[in-house]
């Protein structure tokens, strides 16, 4: 999921908004217990999200490359 190092950082940014945006001051521990709720409830609908956006992109590439097949092909009577 997330190297050591992008978790510490992901939490630190947690809690810098609690401070900066909520005036909350919030320990790291319970940081990480709603990190990892947010991961487990939201997650998977940021990553099918995700898949979503991917396979747009590579069904435009397909229909592009379709397109450029056509315009190549030569004319036969077979």
């Amino acid at each position: 999921m997330f190297s050591n190092k992008q978790r510490t950082q992901i939490v630190h940014g947690l809690q810098e908004y609690f401070q900066d945006e909520m005036e909350v001051e919030v320990g790291q521990f319970d940081v990480e217990f709603l990190l990892d709720h947010l991961i487990k409830t939201l997650g998977p609908a940021f990553y099918n999200q995700g898949l979503a956006d991917a396979k747009t992109v590579i069904d435009k590439r397909l229909l592009d490359i379709t397109d450029e097949l056509f315009e190549i092909e030569k004319e036969s009577d077979y």
